[in-house]
């Protein structure tokens, strides 16, 4: 019998999970007989990736607030380290978490085992002298975004864009009446969905402030609905812990969803920590308010870092400030409110982005899966 194909991969959180699934799908459509084993979450686990590790335990942002959980991650590097070692894979892929997935591949590729790296860490925003380390240790870097990959070619990087699976799976139908009507919400209604992050540093930052907002947004707007969707039951259950303490928990104002798709879809405004999910909302043309919120520290560290004037991709995709974002101190109750005023009695102001979330989808949809598994597979020719 033949010897399975073995490709070590490591996801670190729910969005490195779904690019995980559809590239392992991919790869088995190209190689019948292979296996992987890493760290994965639902979706890859789904499709058959030995899982060493809860991926919760990756899950972690900024420069200060790893620290705390630094025991935890070298122990479980070290583990994945000897495993993969040992059974030296055709490759091995990382997916994002790049300050987790880069060292443990710089250490692999020292033992022969190829490298590949899925999504690009922000070089192009801060920290750009690491991609001297890449160039030693990676040795395919799969891009998300055209602008990467002309970073990576400048500095002799093995580099191929394959556009964002997202972009390929989300269509260019509209289908809120639909997601509405299987959330129970009436087609009439004005939706606000408040999306805080699916990391509980981020909920603890940001969802206080989403639900202050709201309770006075409907001072003024009493006929507005929120959904909030979650991520796992451990979000659910800090979601529901924030919402009691507000005193709202039996308002059918309030409306948690176990479906980021469809509360994106449902809604008509997004309120949103930065992140994949303002990828999404692009997507499904919703607009959006891009909010940022970390450790005063780490906001210190990394303003001064920074190397570009916008941290959420529509606006970076766009070259241009299409969405609105606050930011650490500007991020307040009072702004949010605001702008969903402006929302509620311009709504215009907000639609004449969507055109340009249309163009930026177009341009994303290239078949990032299927491209990701050629580029893999011509590394290993």
């Amino acid at each position: 019998m033949t010897k399975p194909l073995r490709f070590g991969i490591v996801a670190g959180e729910k969005s490195g999970d779904i690019l995980g699934a559809s590239l392992i799908a991919a790869l088995r459509s190209r190689y019948l007989n292979c296996e992987f084993v890493g760290v994965g979450g639902p979706a890859m686990e789904a499709l058959g990736c030995e899982s060493l590790a809860s991926m919760d335990r990756l899950s972690v942002m900024g420069f200060v607030e790893p620290l705390g959980r630094l025991p935890e991650l070298l122990k479980l590097k070290k583990r994945l380290e000897q495993r993969l070692i040992k059974e030296k894979p055709a490759a091995f892929i990382g997916i994002d978490s790049p300050d987790f997935n880069l060292r443990l591949a710089a250490n692999l590729h020292k033992h022969g085992i190829k490298t590949v790296h899925y999504v690009s860490p922000s070089i192009w925003a801060y920290r750009q002298k690491r991609i001297l380390k890449i160039r030693q240790s990676i040795d395919l870097m799969l891009t998300l975004f055209p602008f990467e990959t002309a970073i990576y070619e400048e500095h002799s990087v093995r580099a191929v864009c394959v556009g964002h699976p997202l972009a390929d799976e989300i269509g260019f139908e509209d289908h809120k009446v639909t997601h509405r009507q299987e959330l129970g919400i009436k087609s009439g209604a004005h939706v606000i969905a408040l999306m805080p992050g699916s990391r509980a540093g981020e909920i603890k930052r940001l969802m206080p402030l989403f639900l202050e907002t709201a309770i006075v947004s409907m001072q003024k707007f009493p006929q507005l609905k929120f959904v909030i969707p979650y991520s796992g039951v451990e979000a659910k259950a800090q979601i529901d812990f924030l919402i009691a303490k507000e005193k709202i928990f039996k308002s059918d104002q309030f409306q948690l969803v176990d479906n980021s798709h469809r509360a994106i879809s449902a809604a008509d405004l997004i309120v949103m920590a930065s992140g994949t999910a303002t990828l999404e909302a692009l997507l499904l043309r919703r607009p959006m308010l891009i909010c940022y919120k970390v450790a005063p520290i780490t906001y210190e560290i990394g303003s001064r870092l920074l190397k570009v004037p916008y941290v959420g991709l529509p606006n970076l995709l766009a070259g241009k400030k299409i969405v609105p974002e606050y930011l650490q101190a500007d991020l307040t109750v009072s702004a949010l409110t605001k702008e969903i005023e402006n929302f509620m009695t311009k709504p215009a102001t907000f639609a004449d982005v969507l055109s340009e979330f249309e163009q930026i989808h177009r341009g994303l949809r290239t078949g990032a899966s299927e491209k990701a598994a050629e580029a893999i597979t011509q590394l290993l020719s």
